[in-house]
């Protein structure tokens, strides 16, 4: 099977296609700008039968076939995209929006709200003593991130993009000086990063569980 058609089978799983435009759904496989690449893969698993694909009609949706793997719907193994590295250390790794694989994860292990689930690697030591679910974040750890959480609150562990670049750290606001801060978790010595206004900063998320590498 082609690597685009498997990737839209997994998407298919978690959301539902038909309320999504081409070009949504190539951007949320990693194929920006291709939305005719998805189309033909769409009719490809139209054809194979894996999926039931009329683009005039809205309709884009997985076959039984194509839930082969799954014994029970409750039972469903969950495929969360992986989209790059995230630093735990200095802003210094950019999290690449392509979706680099996936990672199957019983749906026991997640949130109760599983829609806007995404993983990154975590790259680096500086959270090696924050818990997340009584788990640190340790180098090469798949950290799982709730996209859908933009505004923080204080003391949660979020992943903060700044100037293009991603890292893990906790969140305080310091309103005193009219700042954030980010602040690490570790047993080796890191500098907070402190954000201002007008700064190029966004909350991408915040982090709701780590699986262990």
């Amino acid at each position: 099977m082609h690597r685009i058609q498997q990737q839209l089978i997994d998407l298919a799983k978690q959301q539902d296609l038909e309320k999504m435009s081409l070009r949504q759904i190539a951007r949320l496989i990693g194929e920006d700008n291709k939305p005719q690449a998805v189309k033909y893969h769409l009719i490809k698993l139209n054809e194979s039968g894996l999926m039931t694909v009329n683009l005039k009609e809205g309709i884009i949706k997985l076959n039984k076939k194509g839930l082969s793997d799954v014994k029970e719907k409750n039972n469903r193994f969950f495929s969360l995209p992986i989209v790059g590295f995230a630093n735990c250390g200095p802003a210094t790794i950019f999290a690449d929006e392509k979706i680099e694989g996936y990672l199957k994860v019983s749906p026991g292990m997640l949130p109760r709200t599983k829609k806007d689930l995404y993983v990154l690697v975590a790259d680096g030591l500086s959270m090696n003593e924050a818990r997340v679910n009584g788990k640190t974040i340790d180098d090469g750890d798949y950290v799982i991130i709730d996209s859908s959480y933009r505004v923080p609150r204080d003391g949660d562990i979020v992943v903060a993009v700044i100037d293009g670049m991603a890292t893990i750290k906790k969140y305080r606001r310091d309103e005193e000086n009219e700042q954030i801060v980010l602040e690490a978790e570790s047993t080796e010595k890191f500098r907070p990063i402190f954000i201002h206004e007008g700064d190029d900063f966004v909350i991408s998320g915040k982090v709701v569980d780590v699986i262990k590498k």
